[in-house]
């Protein structure tokens, strides 16, 4: 099942949701302030490479500055 990161355009916070692949169609909402005021945005993901056992993180934040990617 796919992970997405939204933003509340209400609120500002930023959230992960993970979206089942059913005929069901849920409305996201903010985990905050249950806002459906959201949109989706682009969040950090990892690429593995096939030929050995090392994993690269690419970071998609704007600045490069994102707290939860430093080292």
């Amino acid at each position: 099942m796919p992970v997405y990161t939204y933003t509340c355009k209400d609120c500002g916070q930023v959230f992960d949701l993970l979206v089942g692949m059913t005929s069901e169609k849920v409305e996201p909402k903010c985990r905050k302030c249950g806002s459906k005021n959201i949109k989706k945005t682009f969040g950090a993901f990892n690429v593995g490479s096939s030929g050995d056992n090392s994993t690269s993180s690419i970071s998609t934040c704007p600045t490069g500055t994102c707290p939860i990617l430093k080292k």
